[in-house]
């Protein structure tokens, strides 16, 4: 089967791992896994990854949004399509852009006191994490979606077939 892309999965669980390149590898990507972030940045350099699937909390709590905003803000990487997996309830929405929807979520009273907001707009399909910092400031980082944990290939698959054509 030939190679369709270069995956690079982060997570501080081994059977996480395991499972992810199992299902990507039989559908013919090549995974390279890396536990932290410092690992992830390594590798990433040496092997430009398509595509990269992060695991939110591994050596601190933030770690994978630490991680993805380093993407995003790195001229190398910042194009490189980035998914959460997360069991955090992801908010939906249709209009504003969703960083500008998350900034209203912080606003409302139910969301304000929330660690991390996860939002995903529907129809542009444009995703974001919001998260607050240890000094209580808001910041935002944006991703390319969630994918649930724990992974189920029915839900991974089409996610990463999408991000991979786009």
């Amino acid at each position: 089967m030939e190679t369709k892309s270069k995956i690079l999965i982060v997570d501080d669980d081994s059977d996480v791992i395991n499972v992810l390149k199992t299902i990507l590898e039989h559908e013919g990507y090549t995974v390279y896994p890396a536990y932290n972030k410092t690992e992830a940045l390594e590798i990433a350099s040496n092997v430009k990854p398509d595509l990269a699937i992060l695991d939110v909390m591994m050596t601190t709590h933030y770690e994978g949004f630490e991680l993805a905003k380093a993407f995003s803000e790195s001229p190398e990487f910042k194009a490189m399509p980035i998914v959460m997996q997360t069991s955090i309830d992801i908010l939906t929405t249709t209009n504003l852009s969703v960083q500008q929807m998350a900034k209203e979520f912080r606003k409302d009273k139910k969301y304000k006191e929330l660690q991390v907001l996860l939002v995903k707009d529907i129809l542009k399909e444009e995703a974001g994490v919001d998260y607050l910092a240890e000094d209580g400031t808001s910041i935002w980082v944006p991703v390319k979606g969630f994918i649930r944990k724990p992974v189920d290939s029915n839900n991974l698959l089409p996610v990463i077939s999408k991000l991979m054509k786009s």
